[in-house]
C-alpha cells in the first residue's frame, strides 16, 4: 500500500474542530450520509445522460451499520464510487482544503451557534469521532479497481487496492474512546432521524452484533417522499395531520396548514402549520420552523425566515437557495431571506382570506386561536394589515363574530362609527347589560394587544372610535328627559361630602334601565393610560380616582331615598354610608378592591342592614 501526504497543513485542524463543535459532534453522521446521498444522485444523473448503466430493478440505498465489539461505524452507499486518482484529488486534497477554509473563516466567531447548520466540514467531520477512517470505494467506470484509503486525520495517509466488489463507497469509522456513544445503535438511530428523516434515498440501520432473525428485513430510517414534496392535491387532511404530529410531537391537531411550492424567484417547498395558540400561552416560545437543505435537516431554530408576528407557527421549509454557512446577522439582512419572509406573510393572508370567504363558520371557529397572531401582524406589517383588515373579527359578549363593517352596520347610529368594548366581562356586567338592553352590541377585549390594535384601527380608519362600556354613557342608554338642575346641585353636594371628594363630577340622567342607581365613568383616554400603567406594574404611580364621573339616576329608589334623608339630621350617617355604598358598587366595574377596601365595604353593608 502506498503512502502520501495531504497537501495542506492539517496537524492542528482536528483539535480546533473538536473544540469548536464539541456539543455538535453528531453532525458528522449527517455529513457522511449527505455525501453518500450526493454520490447516488450523481450516479443517477450519469444514467440519465447515458454515461453509466444501472442494473434492472437495482435499488439505490444507504446502509449504516454499527459494530460495538469492533468499535466501528460504517456508512455505505450504492453511488458513483471513485478511482484512485479521484480519491487522491477529492479526499486527500479537496476535502481537507475545504475544511481548512471553513476553520479559517469561522474559528474566531465567539458564538458557535451563529453558524447555521455547520455545513461545509463535509468529509473531514468524521475525524471528530474517529481514531482513524477507512474509505473503500469502487468507481462506476468500466474496468475500475477498488481503492482503499486510510487516514487518522493528520497529514499522512495510506492508499492501495480495496476490497469492495460492487459500485459505491463504504466509509468505516474506527470510533475513538471519547466518542463511544456513537457505537450505540439507539443513539445512531436518533441522529439519523434528526438529520436524515427525509433524505431522498432509503437509509437502513443495522446492528452487526445483534443476531438476525430469519427473513428479518433491515430497519428503514427515513421517508424518501416527504409530504412537502408532493402535490397538495394528492395530500389528504389525515396525511397533513399525521405529518404534523410525527414531526412536532404534538398530540393535538393543527388548526390548518399552508403547503408552499415556489420555483421563482427562489426554490422553496414546505408546509406551514397553525398550531392551537389561545391567549394564555407564551407565543414566542411555541413556534418551530425546521429548515432543510435538499431534504437534509439543517436546524430547527431559524426564525429569521418568518415575519416576526408569525414565529409562533410550526413547519418545515426546504430551500436549497439559502446559503447554509452563514451567520444570523447575515440571515437578518439577506435579500433572499426577506423575500421568503414576505412570501410566507402573503401566503398566510391568502389562506386566511380563502377560509373566510369559503367557510366563514370554520374561520370563526379558528378565530379564538389565531386572533392574537393576526392582530399582532396587522400592527407590525402595514401590507399584512391591508390584506387582512376585512377579515378581522370582533367577538361580542353574546358570542357572535362580526367584522368591523358588520358591527358598525348593526348599530342604531350608523354615522357615529363607535365600537363599544369590555375588557372585563364579569367586572363590567352591569354596564354591559345596560348596553345590551338598549340594542348596543359590546365586543370583548381579552388582552393588551386588543387595546393596541384598537389604536391602530383608529389611526387608519377616519372617524372610528373605540370606547369602553365604563368610559361613555351613550344617548341610547338615557331617556332624554332632563334632570332638575337644582336636584343635580343638591346631589353633587351630598355625594362630594359623603365621599370626601371635593372635585368629584356628579351628573344626573334618567336611565332607560331603571334598576341601575348610578354609573361611574372614566374618560377613554384616562382609562387607556391607567391600563397601560397597570400593564407595566406601575399602578401605584397613577390613581385615576379624581377623574371618575358619577352619573346618578334620579328615578331610582335609592337616589330618591338619599334626597329624602337629607332633611333628617338623625339619618345623616345612614345617608353618607348609602352614598359611599352606591359609589363603591359603581366603582366595582372599573377595578378590583384592595383587602382594606373590601373589609370597609362589607362592614358598611352590615351597618346599613342594621339600620333597616
Amino acid at each position: 500500500m502506498k503512502t502520501g501526504k495531504i497537501s495542506v497543513k492539517a496537524e492542528n485542524m482536528l483539535p480546533i474542530i473538536k473544540k469548536w463543535l464539541y456539543s455538535d459532534k453528531d453532525i458528522f453522521l449527517r455529513e457522511a450520509v449527505s455525501n453518500a446521498s450526493d454520490a447516488i444522485f450523481k450516479f443517477e444523473r450519469l444514467v440519465v445522460f447515458g454515461e453509466a448503466q444501472k442494473a434492472e430493478n437495482e435499488k439505490m440505498h444507504i446502509d449504516v451499520s454499527v459494530n460495538k465489539e469492533k468499535g466501528t461505524l460504517k456508512i455505505s452507499d450504492t453511488g458513483i464510487g471513485m478511482t484512485e486518482d479521484e480519491v487522491v484529488k477529492y479526499i486527500a486534497q479537496v476535502a481537507f482544503s475545504g475544511a481548512v477554509d471553513f476553520i479559517e473563516k469561522y474559528k474566531d466567531i465567539a458564538d458557535k451557534n451563529n453558524i447555521i447548520g455547520h455545513f461545509g466540514l463535509g468529509f473531514y467531520s468524521v475525524f471528530m469521532v474517529s481514531d482513524y477512517v477507512e474509505l473503500d470505494t469502487l468507481s462506476y467506470k468500466k474496468d475500475a479497481k477498488p481503492v482503499k484509503w486510510i487516514c487518522d486525520g493528520g497529514s499522512d495517509y495510506q492508499i492501495g487496492e480495496g476490497e469492495r466488489t460492487e459500485r459505491g463507497t463504504t466509509l468505516t469509522l474506527h470510533i475513538s474512546k471519547d466518542s463511544e456513544e456513537f457505537l450505540d445503535t439507539a443513539r445512531i438511530r436518533e441522529i439519523l432521524r434528526k438529520y436524515c428523516s427525509f433524505i431522498s434515498y432509503e437509509i437502513t440501520l443495522t446492528d452487526e452484533c445483534q443476531e438476525k432473525k430469519e427473513d428479518e428485513k433491515p430497519e428503514i430510517i427515513n421517508n424518501i417522499s416527504p409530504l412537502w414534496l408532493k402535490n397538495p392535491k394528492d395530500c389528504t387532511d389525515d396525511e397533513y395531520k399525521k405529518f404534523y404530529k410525527d414531526v412536532f410531537h404534538d398530540y393535538m391537531d393543527p388548526l390548518f396548514w399552508i403547503h408552499l411550492n415556489v420555483d421563482y424567484p427562489f426554490q422553496l417547498k414546505g408546509i406551514i402549520y397553525f398550531p392551537r395558540l389561545r391567549e394564555n400561552l407564551d407565543l414566542m416560545e411555541m413556534g418551530q420552523i425546521k429548515l432543510y437543505y435538499n431534504q437534509v435537516f439543517v436546524a430547527d431554530n431559524i426564525k429569521e425566515i418568518l415575519p416576526e408576528f408569525l414565529v409562533v407557527l410550526k413547519g418545515v421549509i426546504d430551500c436549497p437557495d439559502i446559503p447554509i454557512n452563514v451567520s444570523r446577522s447575515f440571515l437578518q439582512n439577506d435579500g433572499s431571506v426577506a423575500k421568503i419572509s414576505n412570501l410566507i406573510s402573503k401566503k398566510v393572508s391568502d389562506k386566511l382570506h380563502s377560509i373566510f370567504k369559503e367557510n366563514r363558520e370554520e374561520y370563526q371557529k379558528y378565530w379564538d386561536d389565531i386572533n392574537l397572531l393576526i392582530k399582532f401582524g396587522c400592527i407590525k406589517d402595514s401590507k399584512f394589515f391591508d390584506r387582512m383588515k376585512d377579515t378581522i373579527l370582533f367577538k361580542t359578549t353574546d358570542g357572535k363574530y362580526l367584522t368591523l363593517s358588520e358591527y358598525l352596520e348593526g348599530q342604531k347610529d350608523k354615522d357615529k362609527k363607535t365600537v363599544y368594548y369590555t375588557d372585563n366581562k364579569a367586572q363590567q356586567s352591569v354596564n354591559i347589560d345596560m348596553f345590551k338592553r338598549n340594542g348596543i352590541e359590546v365586543v370583548e377585549f381579552r388582552g393588551p394587544i386588543d387595546q393596541r390594535f384598537a389604536q391602530e384601527l383608529e389611526m387608519r380608519e377616519e372617524g372610528l372610535k373605540f370606547s369602553s362600556v365604563v368610559s361613555e354613557l351613550p344617548d341610547d342608554l338615557v331617556s332624554g328627559k332632563a334632570a332638575n338642575e337644582d336636584d343635580v346641585k343638591v346631589l353633587s353636594e351630598i355625594f362630594r361630602k359623603a365621599l370626601g371628594k371635593d372635585k368629584l363630577e356628579v351628573k344626573a340622567e334618567y336611565f332607560k334601565n331603571e334598576n341601575t342607581p348610578a354609573i361611574l365613568t372614566l374618560s377613554e383616554q384616562s382609562k387607556r393610560f391607567a391600563d397601560m400603567v397597570r400593564l407595566y406594574g406601575q399602578d401605584f404611580a397613577y390613581k385615576p380616582d379624581d377623574e371618575y364621573v358619577i352619573t346618578l339616576n334620579p328615578d331610582h329608589p335609592l337616589i330618591k331615598k338619599v334626597m329624602d334623608m337629607r332633611f333628617d339630621e338623625s339619618k345623616k350617617e345612614c345617608m353618607n354610608m348609602l352614598c359611599q355604598q352606591i359609589y363603591d358598587i359603581a366603582l366595582m366595574s372599573h377595578r378590583d378592591f384592595s383587602k382594606e377596601e373590601k373589609e370597609k365595604f362589607i362592614e358598611r353593608n352590615y351597618k346599613l342592614l342594621e339600620m333597616i
